[in-house]
């Protein structure tokens, strides 16, 4: 625990000025990130009497080890930039809501020539138009099932729309009268986009004209005695209805506005969204965070509001957000809404009427919400806890492993030797922190030899961070450590690792901490070989054991027995799920090297020849052997092909083994060259 008075700034040091600030951690990591109108008083009231400060304050500046800021000039500028620092660098004390789930949008891809109406998940494109999120996806798809009556639009994927187009025949919905077939010619590119915008319009909430229109042309086609045609638009009205009726109508006034409401308790808090326009409810989305800061209710709708809008430009950002508090910087998020809008956007707590009971109903939401997530997380939390006790009991731990890392090698008879390294921290995969390594001492297949080198090679670099950092004395440690050591050092000087903090970043570098536990996927030979190469490099205070499929026994290393678990042990489970998931990681490596290897060609091998040049000459040609036998004249008059670039394209194919000939892969008849 440190002292807060240790790293104190000095009397007037701190600017009285608007500001973003940044306390870290010991290792240099960024724990937490605010801002201020003023930097001087808001840093000052950190490094008072600790007694005085919240318990979530006081366990944050006795974890810190240091702080600095950055001056901006406006209020808004200190938003945005919290904003930022705050996704770049994932600070664990600062309130990060996170999605129980990705929810679904109703997708319009107007940037491409023949727009798709699709559903999306994920981070926005550009040249997307979205309508949502909905709460499930089968919600979209009814909805534009019952839309494509009066707006077919392409909803194909790019392959069945290519196929269609060379075929000269629709796909299905082509034939139920559900989608316009541009890719048959039944509709130009600039008809199809027409309806993909009218499309777009009617989602947006601009209904009345088109039932205005459809009801008119209903009527006309009645008075002319064209029957077939009336009562077809007649169940066109009656689909867009009953796609209008999915979405409840809230506000009579066609408002568009964001509904924000939050439920906590001291430990956590959950925020619900309600997304209407032109007056109905559109979308619906929840988060759930930890209250790791002192944090009020307008603390939390200040948070959500940047995570909710950070990305957001146009009319991603609606007229109105109604939220249940006024933030403290309620004037600086307005003009940061209204500039990433374009246009005025008002901020405030609705107060009567219509807004003020929907506001209710957002708010039973998200207590609704809070309770589910709790009943969830206390099982998972329980489950989790007593998984890693169990552990630590039956390999007679210290302490519980709050990080295990786990190794696995893969190969395809010797060929392809890869391994993985997989981290589990609090019983939870952190993806971020996976590694993968190819074999490099040997060739073949020895997996006791290939645990051996991969253990070595991830703890010579953690030995070659620490001595960067002055925290690990290798010529204390002996002789033959200190030549590991060395060797740590040289390998990481020449993969570029600098310690296990990057200082422009704030975060850890490739191998910065160990784990409490290694698992490697095997059995006794394995485990010894992993004990030996901690042994070898002095260390001594990481535990290691080995999961053996054949019986799911535990191998301690200079244990002549297996540790049996129970098979309805939670600690049991764990491993294996860990073990698996280093061998689902290792084995996609391996297949995604085979592959790579599989595909490549004679022109893979000519230097100075990039992927378009090369796709380039094939396009040209036709195949790889109709290149051999061409010309430098004829080569160069393939567009982006030079002179030298051809001699050295026709040098490595002369060099390049004879290509077989080519074969009809449907009939397997041998083409022979005209």
């Amino acid at each position: 625990m440190a002292d807060p008075s240790s790293y104190r700034p000095k009397p007037g040091q701190i600017p009285d000025s608007p500001g973003v600030y940044k306390f870290r951690d010991e290792h240099g990591r960024v724990i937490y990130v605010g801002k201020a109108k003023s930097l001087r008083p808001r840093l000052s009231s950190y490094f008072q009497d600790l007694a005085n400060l919240h318990q979530r304050t006081r366990t944050m500046v006795t974890t810190a080890a240091s702080v600095e800021w950055t001056v901006v000039s406006t209020e808004v500028e200190a938003l945005q930039l919290e904003y930022s620092w705050i996704k770049e660098f994932d600070p664990r004390f600062n309130v990060k809501y996170r999605d129980d789930k990705s929810y679904p949008s109703l997708a319009v891809t107007m940037g491409e020539e023949y727009p798709r109406v699709q559903v999306m998940r994920g981070p926005k494109k550009k040249g997307v138009r979205y309508f949502g999120p909905y709460a499930h996806a089968w919600a979209i798809r009814e909805t534009v099932d019952l839309m494509l009556r009066v707006f077919p639009v392409r909803t194909c994927s790019a392959g069945v729309f290519k196929r269609s187009a060379q075929i000269g025949r629709p796909c299905l919905l082509g034939y139920i009268d559900k989608c316009a077939a541009p890719c048959v010619g039944r509709v130009t590119a600039e008809e199809h986009r027409e309806l993909a915008e009218e499309f777009c319009d009617f989602m947006a909430g601009r209904t009345g004209t088109y039932l205005r229109r459809l009801e008119q042309q209903m009527r006309e086609a009645a008075a002319e005695m064209e029957y077939e045609k009336a009562a077809r638009l007649r169940d066109d009205i009656e689909a867009l209805k009953r796609a209008l009726e999915k979405n409840a109508v809230v506000f009579t006034d066609a408002t568009d506005a964001d509904l924000i409401a939050v439920a906590e308790d001291e430990l956590e808090a959950a925020v619900q969204i309600f997304h209407v326009r032109a007056g109905r409810v559109r979308g619906q989305r929840g988060w759930v965070t930890d209250k790791v800061e002192a944090v009020d209710t307008a603390g939390l709708v200040e948070h959500a509001l940047q995570q909710l809008y950070g990305e957001e430009k146009g009319e991603g950002v609606p007229k109105e957000v109604l939220v249940p508090a006024m933030p403290q910087t309620a004037e600086a998020l307005t003009q940061w809404l209204s500039a990433r809008r374009g246009s005025q956007v008002s901020l405030r707590v609705p107060q009567r009427g219509d807004k003020k009971d929907l506001m209710a109903t957002v708010q039973r939401n998200a207590q609704q919400a809070l309770a589910l997530h709790k009943t969830k997380r206390a099982s998972d939390l329980t489950t989790r806890s007593r998984a890693l006790e169990e552990i630590a009991t039956a390999l007679d731990l210290d302490s519980v492993p709050l990080r295990i890392e786990c190794f696995d090698i893969s190969h395809l008879q010797g060929d392809d030797v890869v391994a993985s390294m997989v981290v589990f921290e609090d019983g939870l995969a952190r993806k971020s922190e996976y590694r993968r390594f190819q074999i490099k001492s040997f060739e073949g297949q020895d997996d006791v030899r290939s645990m051996h080198e991969v253990i070595s090679r991830r703890f010579r670099r953690y030995l070659a961070e620490k001595q960067k950092t002055g925290e690990w004395d290798a010529s204390a440690a002996g002789g033959e450590v200190a030549a590991a050591g060395g060797a740590a050092a040289s390998e990481t000087a020449a993969e570029g690792v600098g310690g296990p903090i990057d200082p422009e970043t704030g975060r850890p570098r490739k191998f910065a901490y160990p784990p409490q536990l290694v698992v490697v996927d095997g059995g006794q030979p394995q485990v010894a070989a992993a004990q030996r190469a901690l042994a070898e490099l002095g260390i001594e205070d990481v535990a290691v054991c080995g999961l053996a499929k054949r019986l799911e026994e535990v191998w301690l290393p200079d244990d002549d027995d297996p540790v049996i678990l129970p098979r309805t042990s939670e600690g049991l489970y764990l491993l294996q799920r860990i073990r698996d998931e280093a061998h689902r990681f290792a084995i996609s490596y391996q297949r995604t090297k085979r592959s790579k290897s599989m595909k490549a060609g004679a022109l893979d091998a000519v230097p100075g020849l990039g992927e378009t040049r090369r796709q380039a000459l094939l396009k040209h040609f036709g195949s790889v052997k109709r290149l051999k036998a061409a010309t430098v004249e004829e080569i160069c008059e393939v567009p982006g092909i030079g002179r030298r670039t051809a001699e050295t394209v026709v040098a490595a194919l002369a060099g390049a083994a004879p290509a077989g000939p080519a074969v009809n892969t449907t009939t397997g008849e041998i083409i022979e060259d005209e």
